[in-house]
């Protein structure tokens, strides 16, 4: 209901009523308006500009890992709008495959040569058929000592300080800011991208031709 206008003049009456018919209009206008606005922002797109100032700044802290001739690289974009934590856990994956990536390269070649003291002697000189031969103690051996390495490796990850990677504490004893130190792990990091590259191809190599020794000097 609409208040009582005091007076009684015609237009008097006329301007109250209009005037206060329209405020609950006006009230429902603002509303809808407020929700939209509010609508809008919340699906709105978080700025960019913060999540590559924040990738910036990792990469201007790190000085390992962003070797010439390629520099940072990350075609695929993996990086983008990646917390500091989450580019340390990529660091330490990459650390890690690495490691077993130029290790299987090793044994790899090792096994192709005919040396595979265990089990008397008896398995493949081909690396996949010697893993197709290995009985069952030896497969548990390969499991436990691979999680048994693991479980310390995550042990040895809460202690304070811990840099992603460095499993024998060497950031006690020296830092970044040694370039002998800094050359060490870049190239312990190249050499594992490369040997994650290179066992793949070793094994397509075996998969598809049935080669798995050296087959440069051949």
């Amino acid at each position: 209901p609409y208040p009582r206008c005091t007076k009684p003049q015609l237009h008097r009456v006329i301007y109250c009523v209009n005037t206060t018919s329209h405020q609950p209009t006006m009230k429902l206008s603002v509303a809808i308006s407020s929700l939209f606005v509010a609508t809008a922002a919340a699906f709105a797109p978080t700025p960019a500009a913060k999540q590559i100032t924040a990738l910036n700044a990792w990469k201007d802290e790190t000085v390992v890992g962003i070797t010439a001739p390629m520099g940072f690289f990350d075609p695929l974009g993996f990086s983008v709008g990646k917390s500091d934590e989450i580019m340390m856990l990529y660091r330490e994956a990459e650390l890690k495959h690495g490691r077993v990536a130029m290790a299987a390269c090793l044994g790899w070649y090792i096994t192709a040569a005919g040396v595979h003291p265990a089990f008397d002697s008896t398995l493949s000189s081909d690396p996949l058929e010697a893993a197709k031969q290995l009985p069952t103690v030896g497969w548990l051996q390969f499991v436990f000592g691979c999680g048994a390495i693991e479980w310390l490796a995550q042990d040895i990850k809460k202690r304070p300080g811990y840099i992603p990677g460095d499993l024998l504490g060497a950031a006690y004893w020296v830092d970044d800011s040694d370039e002998g130190w800094v050359d060490y792990q870049n190239k312990e990091i190249n050499n594992g991208r490369l040997a994650m590259v290179a066992i793949m191809g070793i094994i397509t190599q075996d998969l598809l031709f049935g080669n798995y020794g050296d087959q440069i000097f051949k």
